[in-house]
Protein backbone atom coordinates (compact mmCIF):
# COMPACT_ATOMS: atom_id res chain seq x y z
CA UNK A 1 0.00 0.00 0.00
CA UNK A 2 2.86 2.39 0.75
CA UNK A 3 4.14 2.02 -2.82
CA UNK A 4 0.73 2.96 -4.23
CA UNK A 5 0.80 6.14 -2.13
CA UNK A 6 4.29 6.99 -3.35
CA UNK A 7 3.25 6.36 -6.95
CA UNK A 8 0.09 8.45 -6.60
CA UNK A 9 1.93 11.37 -4.98
CA UNK A 10 4.78 11.37 -7.47
CA UNK A 11 2.45 11.03 -10.43
CA UNK A 12 0.51 14.10 -9.34
CA UNK A 13 3.67 16.12 -8.73
CA UNK A 14 5.14 15.17 -12.12
CA UNK A 15 1.89 15.89 -13.96
CA UNK A 16 1.62 19.33 -12.39
CA UNK A 17 5.29 20.05 -13.15
CA UNK A 18 4.51 19.26 -16.79
CA UNK A 19 1.58 21.70 -16.67
CA UNK A 20 -0.94 19.04 -17.63
CA UNK A 21 -4.44 18.46 -16.29
CA UNK A 22 -5.87 15.12 -15.27
CA UNK A 23 -8.20 15.42 -18.24
CA UNK A 24 -5.28 15.89 -20.64
CA UNK A 25 -3.40 12.91 -19.22
CA UNK A 26 -6.49 10.75 -19.40
CA UNK A 27 -7.03 11.70 -23.04
CA UNK A 28 -3.42 10.91 -23.94
CA UNK A 29 -3.78 7.51 -22.29
CA UNK A 30 -7.20 6.89 -23.91
CA UNK A 31 -8.75 6.59 -20.45
CA UNK A 32 -11.84 8.03 -18.87
CA UNK A 33 -10.82 10.95 -16.64
CA UNK A 34 -12.13 9.10 -13.57
CA UNK A 35 -9.89 6.12 -14.34
CA UNK A 36 -6.85 8.40 -14.49
CA UNK A 37 -7.93 10.05 -11.23
CA UNK A 38 -7.79 6.62 -9.62
CA UNK A 39 -4.05 6.53 -10.37
CA UNK A 40 -3.51 9.82 -8.55
CA UNK A 41 -5.70 8.82 -5.61
CA UNK A 42 -3.84 5.54 -5.16
CA UNK A 43 -6.90 3.40 -5.84
CA UNK A 44 -5.18 1.63 -8.71
CA UNK A 45 -1.96 1.60 -10.69
CA UNK A 46 -1.44 1.65 -14.45
CA UNK A 47 -0.42 -1.37 -16.45
CA UNK A 48 3.16 -1.62 -17.70
CA UNK A 49 2.46 -0.02 -21.07
CA UNK A 50 0.68 2.95 -19.53
CA UNK A 51 3.39 3.33 -16.87
CA UNK A 52 6.04 3.56 -19.59
CA UNK A 53 3.98 6.11 -21.52
CA UNK A 54 3.37 8.21 -18.39
CA UNK A 55 7.06 8.22 -17.49
CA UNK A 56 8.08 9.29 -20.99
CA UNK A 57 5.32 11.90 -21.24
CA UNK A 58 6.16 13.45 -17.88
CA UNK A 59 9.90 13.19 -18.48
CA UNK A 60 10.57 11.15 -15.34
CA UNK A 61 11.72 7.58 -14.86
CA UNK A 62 9.35 4.75 -14.05
CA UNK A 63 11.70 3.99 -11.12
CA UNK A 64 11.03 7.48 -9.76
CA UNK A 65 7.26 7.08 -10.10
CA UNK A 66 7.39 3.70 -8.37
CA UNK A 67 9.49 5.00 -5.49
CA UNK A 68 12.60 3.03 -6.40
CA UNK A 69 14.71 6.15 -6.97
CA UNK A 70 14.56 9.61 -5.49
CA UNK A 71 15.09 11.51 -8.75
Amino acid sequence: MKNMKIFADRLKIARKAANLTQKQMAAELSLAERNYQRYESGETEPNFTDLCFIARRLNVSADYLLGLKEE
